[in-house]
């Protein structure tokens, strides 16, 4: 009886197993939640009330906290998104081009926070914030600098997962060699065939952003997450609620992520 080759793919019956498990660890949870809204009470019937007052001019009132966390978010997600094409990818694509022997060096400094928990990294932040308070004030915007280190491992790996399968330093240099300036060859040349990996770079930095707690609470800054914890202690079917919203948007996203691979795929293939 032959062993089964080392890193063999698994067959159809394994792989529709561990997908299934899987999924169920995700749904069982989700699925509660949903149940959750729809619950009347203690009364033990069900009821469409928690959703359609959602739509009640009246009772949006109660909840406009929600609306300006809503809108921090919006902000946080936008700068965030910003130092991560603003700053990773350059560096990135300038180490790709002119220091390769730094990659090793970026992708640890890259890789440092996801293992730092976010309570040491806050006990961190503390003291450079109450400099960031003094020089650029305590808006909301400001926080996205410490979301940009909390999602530079994800954005660094999904850049990363794309760079390493396009030669961007023989594309330069062809594109040099035809009279092409570096700017360009950096829009024209590089940024194309980097869409992917950036779109799923922003993508993921939106919905790390979106869920993240511990820093802006630690902070006393008022995101989504923070006004679903204010909100579920006065109404907590609405902020079970919104929390499904949040998931279902950051679902959509990965989706995306997973469709835009596809397709690059079937492009490279053809």
């Amino acid at each position: 009886m032959s062993s089964p080759r080392l890193g063999a793919t698994p067959s159809r019956t394994a792989r529709t197993i561990i997908l299934s498990l899987v999924g169920l660890l995700f749904a069982v949870p989700i699925l509660a939640m949903i149940e959750f809204t729809f619950r009347d009470g203690l009364s033990g019937s069900y009821t469409l009330t928690h959703w359609t007052n959602l739509a009640n001019p009246a009772v949006n009132a109660k909840y406009a906290p929600l609306a300006t966390a809503l809108a921090n978010s919006g902000v946080l997600v936008v700068v965030t998104v910003l130092l991560v094409l603003v700053v990773l990818l350059p560096t990135m694509i300038l180490v790709e081009l002119r220091f390769p022997r730094l990659r090793r060096v970026l992708e640890f400094i890259c890789i440092v926070p996801i293992t730092v928990p976010a309570i040491v990294l806050v006990v961190g932040l503390v003291p450079v914030y109450s400099v960031v308070v003094k020089v650029a004030g305590s808006s909301i915007w400001s926080l996205g600098f410490a979301y940009g280190i909390t999602v530079l491992p994800y954005a660094y790996r999904a850049i990363q997962a794309n760079l390493g399968t396009v030669d961007v330093v023989t594309l330069s240099e062809a594109a040099r060699s035809l009279g092409a300036g570096w700017a360009t060859v950096l829009l024209r040349v590089i940024l194309p065939n980097l869409r992917r990996g950036i779109l799923a770079a922003a993508f993921i930095s939106i919905a790390v952003v979106l869920g993240e707690f511990t820093i802006a609470s630690l902070l006393n800054r008022v995101n989504l997450q923070t006004a679903l914890v204010l909100i579920s202690k006065s109404d907590p079917y609405v902020a079970v609620i919104f929390s499904l919203l949040a998931l279902a948007f950051a679902f959509v996203l990965l989706l995306l992520i997973g469709r835009l691979s596809t397709v690059g795929s079937r492009r490279r293939k053809a």
